[in-house]
């Protein structure tokens, strides 16, 4: 299965449960401390491809998920096909 990446940063709620809810699924993925990598909200945003202004931003492959609810439907989705 192609593995999500999830940029977040440190103290994010919804951070901890998107890994939480991959995790639980026994889904990998791959976290990218925004913090810790030195990427500007405008460097996120180029990634993305609009304005970012809260994280998590979640990427299956190189297709964009969204934030953390967007995530839940995303796998409901994924569950449903």
């Amino acid at each position: 299965m192609t593995p999500f990446t999830i940029f977040g940063r440190p103290g994010c709620g919804y951070c901890v449960q998107a890994k939480q809810v991959l995790g639980n699924k026994g889904i990998a993925y791959r976290y990218v401390d925004i913090h810790a990598e030195g990427i500007s909200p405008e460097a996120l945003a180029e990634t993305v491809g609009r304005p970012v202004r809260t994280v998590p931003q979640i990427f299956h492959g190189k297709n964009y998920v969204g934030g953390y609810h967007e995530l839940n439907q995303y796998l409901k989705t994924m569950e449903a096909a």
